[in-house]
């Protein structure tokens, strides 16, 4: 579903489905980015703080566990279409 010029960003991504949406995605990438870039400047301003290290441990796993449930959910929803498309041929 496309959404019309006069909505707000925020009442998209509100929307089911918009996880998918690649605008979202892209954003949320950046806002993984800007983190880790804030977290690499703490580790050299804190001249190596074990916890920033660990922060940044915490920050890359959940960027790719997002990664990854995002792929799952492509998938699923991949797989359920084609079921979708034999139950029609079947018919």
């Amino acid at each position: 579903m496309e959404p019309s010029k006069d909505e707000s960003f925020f009442a998209t991504i509100l929307e089911p489905g918009s996880s998918r949406n690649p605008v979202f995605l892209a954003i949320l990438d950046g806002a993984f980015i800007f983190l880790l870039l804030v977290l690499l400047s703490l580790a050299y301003l804190t001249s190596g703080n074990p916890h920033i290290f660990a922060l940044i441990g915490i920050e890359l796993c959940l960027w790719g566990s997002v990664k990854w449930f995002i792929s799952e959910l492509q998938k699923a929803q991949a797989s359920a279409s084609m079921d979708g498309d034999q139950d029609k041929k079947d018919e």
